[in-house]
């Protein structure tokens, strides 16, 4: 994949002599950090070495090599050259869709796509246009009148209808254009593949597709998000991405959370497992609303209407179920729902009971 518009900005940063590396303190004495009160310091002692916060940017005293042996390790897992960690999957894609296309470039994004990528485009100056939700068709139309370099971004799993992008048919489109693919794998990590790797992983698509985003606050249990691909991006983001650049890191005790997150994904073949089976129960439900076809953890019934939503997720939580409405305008109007995660921990017996519930409800029109 020809990446030489990053190599030619980072060139020139090079040639201003303002290029930008991530740099470890080991052991000097500090004069950068912004621990005032050396309470990072304290509790770094009195919790082990990685105990406090970071202190700052991890371009000033923030860097720690345990970020970085994380990086390594989760570079790795997705088999890609490198990963460089944001605070969340928000900043991550604010991060990387601000800086990565550049002025005369198109953006191509799936109309579904997260609030995260829709601003993270906007604070970008150059052109985009969304496509028609999983429509390869729209998508090609928008690919054969682009007159310059077309990135095209999409989530794997969408979170508001729980469907999957069509990767495979979205990366033949990208290779016949010569356009560069970004995948939101937010909730498809830890869920998708034989070891929660993902579906561009799943899918064997990881040398086609430009860059990753996959976050630790879903299947993970925890917080932050990563961006994987070349070397040449991690530099990229790293000099040029300012949700990176201009932000305290995440403490380093952190990043103990997240490789032991990674380490456990592996082992949980029997959750996965059982995830499906209550995908399967609840596919196969009949309930008295429509419910969109999905095979992932998330799935929703449609009740068109903000109130109605909120009366029908009422009467679940008055049955003991915490099932929350998602309304407009988080959602297209008229397609107003209950959106429902289903996870491992959730029995068999219990999800019966909310498919009862969710019949029962129907009788409330």
């Amino acid at each position: 994949m020809n990446e030489n518009f990053l190599e030619q900005k980072l060139a020139q940063r090079r040639d201003e002599q303002a290029f930008r590396s991530l740099r470890l303190n080991n052991g000097l004495e500090d004069w950068s950090s912004n621990d005032y009160l050396a309470l990072a310091a304290y509790l770094s002692k009195q919790n082990g070495t990685v105990g406090g916060g970071a202190t700052g940017s991890r371009l000033l005293s923030g860097n720690h090599a345990i970020m970085e042996e994380t990086e390594q390790l989760l570079a790795a897992f997705h088999e890609t050259e490198a990963a460089l960690i944001f605070n969340s999957g928000y900043d991550a894609n604010l991060g990387l869709l601000s800086v990565v296309p550049q002025k005369d470039d198109l953006i191509l994004y799936d109309f579904l796509s997260h609030a995260s990528i829709r601003d993270g485009i906007k604070l970008n100056s150059c052109k985009s246009h969304s496509f028609l939700h999983n429509d390869l068709a729209d998508l090609e139309r928008h690919l054969v009148r682009a007159e310059s370099r077309c990135f095209v971004v999409t989530e794997s799993v969408f979170s508001m209808d729980g469907d999957q992008a069509p990767l495979s048919e979205i990366v033949k489109l990208c290779e016949s254009y010569n356009a560069y693919l970004i995948v939101d794998e937010a909730h498809a990590t830890g869920i998708i593949g034989t070891k929660g790797e993902g579906l561009v992983q799943a899918l064997g698509l990881t040398q086609k597709v430009f860059a990753r985003v996959h976050t630790f606050g879903k299947a993970l249990g925890s917080h932050g998000a990563v961006v994987v691909g070349s070397n040449r991006l991690r530099n990229y983001l790293i000099n040029f991405s300012r949700a990176f650049i201009y932000t305290t890191a995440l403490p380093p005790a952190h990043f103990e959370t997240i490789q032991e997150g990674y380490r456990m994904l592996p082992l949980m073949n029997d959750a996965r497992t059982h995830l499906k089976e209550l995908i399967q129960l609840f596919q196969e439900a009949s309930l008295p609303f429509q419910k969109l076809n999905s095979q992932t953890a998330i799935q929703a019934i449609l009740i068109p209407g903000n109130e109605k939503a909120r009366l029908v997720a009422q009467y679940l939580q008055s049955k003991g179920h915490d099932c929350r409405p998602i309304l407009y305008p988080t959602v297209p109007k008229n397609t107003e729902r209950i959106r429902i995660v289903l996870h491992s921990f959730n029995k068999t017996e219990a999800l019966k009971s909310l498919i009862k519930a969710i019949s029962e409800s129907g009788e409330l029109f």
